[in-house]
């Protein structure tokens, strides 16, 4: 199972109806949405964090420290309190968005608040939610697939470069939105701390018309 399968198998169903409860009572569809939007963001920023050789030493050492993806082994206990993983790093939600995103998380949060119309403070406590879940998903990949630095820093770059560059994104106005904040300078920086450090993985839009 790769990364996109990965996430897409643990944000579903019962998980995806308990975070739109948890947020507010958000339709759950619109949930779906936020939730794909903020793992393109956290994806990009994290993608050009790993693009040089340091910032993808660091990923892969905060990986293998803290994220060794056991957030994953009951994802519906970790969203309700009731599980923890062995390091409570691998939970701090706000220190990976603040790594990944610096100063910009609240402008991230405006845009997916645009593209899936929850407000910012639903979409904002999502982002928390979920980082830690996303950078599971990447510790359990890079060890199953024995990923070394640049082979992290290439699978990130290539999901990048696929949905800045992919039909989708050029026919789809909600995938345009991501794709310009993500063109934009001021990305948090990833050598700043590395052992809160988060990471996302992607995707694409779940917008599926119903």
């Amino acid at each position: 199972m790769n990364i996109t399968d990965l996430l897409q198998s643990q944000l579903s169903g019962n998980v995806l109806e308990t975070l739109s409860k948890q947020i507010g009572g958000a339709n759950p569809q619109q949930t779906q949405v936020a939730t794909s939007g903020i793992m393109n963001i956290l994806l990009g920023a994290m993608a050009k964090n790993a693009a040089t050789p340091e910032g993808a030493s660091a990923l892969s050492n905060a990986l293998d420290r803290d994220h060794d993806g056991s957030v994953l082994d009951d994802v519906m206990g970790m969203f309700t309190g009731q599980a923890k993983p062995a390091s409570e790093k691998a939970l701090n939600g706000e220190a990976i968005l603040g790594h990944v995103l610096g100063n910009r998380k609240d402008s991230a949060a405006k845009t997916i608040s645009q593209v899936s119309g929850l407000d910012t403070s639903q979409v904002g406590s999502l982002m928390v939610q979920l980082a830690p879940v996303i950078m599971g998903a990447l510790g359990k990949t890079k060890k199953e697939n024995n990923m070394n630095p640049s082979d992290l820093s290439g699978m990130l770059g290539g999901i990048l470069g696929n949905m800045k560059g992919g039909n989708q994104a050029k026919m789809d106005p909600k995938m345009a939105m991501l794709t310009a904040f993500l063109d934009k300078d001021g990305d948090g920086s990833i050598v700043d701390d590395v052992a809160g450090m988060g990471m996302s993985f992607l995707g694409r839009l779940f917008g599926k018309k119903r």
